[in-house]
């Protein structure tokens, strides 16, 4: 049996995929995506990650976090990840560095599994065999059109909820709403997500108009950064209207700051954001001892192993422009089942993932 396995090497990369089509929320508009992976290697086995980041994420990768891993046992995924975070103390651990970081403990997860030769799922000992998916889209710059092909479309292949943004024009927003509760039936539940784009009041009065249309879940009504703010929606917010956030989160600290304020009604977070399966687990952790729900932020396919692991994990977002880049780069992307479940396939060692790297090589930076 394997007992250590050196790091022999690190490698990155960076690309920029375009949208299908222009996209935009409550506060940001956009027509690209960047994705940086990572490879690690180690007893001739190579172990991949990556995150949704801007490219500089590749540079503290080469630059310091390759530094640190090479030579150091892959199979210590802890004592790894403890590494790379202490070597980062002065280079703003938040954003960039905590995204290079993740990427690296998702491909030190995924290079252990294929060193054991099991699926990553199985080395995280997974509490579930399926977790739910939601339809998530509906873009401020989509006309009524697309936003019922879309949401609608969710609704047709059997996901039981969905979730659009809102925030641009609060004018429209009650019509859009309406244009979407058309779309996908009286069964479906509707989620909205203004991306921090309304201030306290406004955020007030459109959690009662939302609530009486059906919405159940306002994401981020204020912004992430306004605990008391997101504290104030969660304590008057109508029944039946979860006030949710947390997808800018970098690290346990800022979920426990979140918690601390009782600032939500469900927790959300991102694991190539938040240091990878390590850090999504932590704050899992935290959310297990508050009894709050959690949820994925995006990025199914590299979400999937520690969604199905993780003790207070609700559902997975099944996000538009991820799930098309991930199919387009990977072979393995699952899908979920016509009931909405996302399931892992057992048959593949680590995260299930491999680049295309012939499809990928065009978007290639």
């Amino acid at each position: 049996m394997l007992t250590e396995a050196p790091i022999r090497a690190v490698r990155t990369a960076a690309y920029k995929i375009p949208t299908d089509a222009p996209e935009s929320d409550g506060t940001l508009e956009w027509d690209s995506t960047t994705m940086v992976t990572v490879e690690i290697e180690a007893e001739g086995k190579t172990g991949f990650g990556y995150t949704y980041a801007h490219e500089a994420a590749a540079r503290i990768v080469d630059g310091k976090l390759a530094e640190v891993l090479n030579g150091r046992d892959a199979l210590a995924i802890r004592d790894c990840w403890h590494a790379m975070i202490s070597a980062c103390r002065n280079f703003g651990r938040p954003g960039i560095v905590a995204c290079a970081v993740s990427a690296c403990d998702i491909a030190l997860h995924d290079l252990v599994g294929k060193l054991r030769e099991i699926p990553a799922v199985l080395l995280l000992a997974p509490r579930r065999k399926s977790v739910m998916a939601y339809g998530s889209g509906g873009f401020t710059a989509y006309d009524d059109h697309q936003l019922e092909e879309q949401l609608g479309g969710w609704a047709d292949q059997g996901l039981s909820a969905v979730k659009m943004k809102v925030g641009r024009d609060p004018d429209r927003d009650l019509h859009r709403v309406r244009v979407a509760r058309k779309a996908i039936g009286p069964d479906v539940q509707l989620m909205v997500d203004a991306n921090g784009a309304l201030d306290r009041k406004q955020a007030l009065a459109f959690a009662e108009i939302y609530r009486e249309e059906g919405v159940t879940w306002f994401e981020e009504p204020v912004s992430s950064d306004d605990l008391a703010g997101l504290r104030l929606l969660r304590d008057r917010a109508p029944a039946g209207l979860e006030i949710s956030a947390g997808e800018y989160g970098y690290d346990d600290f800022y979920f426990r700051r979140m918690i601390e304020a009782q600032a939500v009604d469900v927790l959300q977070a991102d694991v190539t954001r938040c240091l990878g399966y390590t850090g999504y687990l932590l704050i899992d952790a935290l959310a297990h001892a508050a009894n709050l729900p959690l949820s994925s932020h995006c990025a199914p396919a590299v979400t999937l192993p520690v969604a199905l692991t993780a003790l207070q994990q609700r559902h997975v977002e099944w996000f538009h422009d991820h799930v098309r880049i991930e199919k387009l780069m990977f072979d393995g992307a699952p899908e979920p089942s016509s009931d909405g479940a996302f399931s892992a396939d057992l048959s593949r060692p680590g995260i299930g993932l491999s680049l295309k790297l012939h499809d990928a090589e065009r978007f290639r930076i």
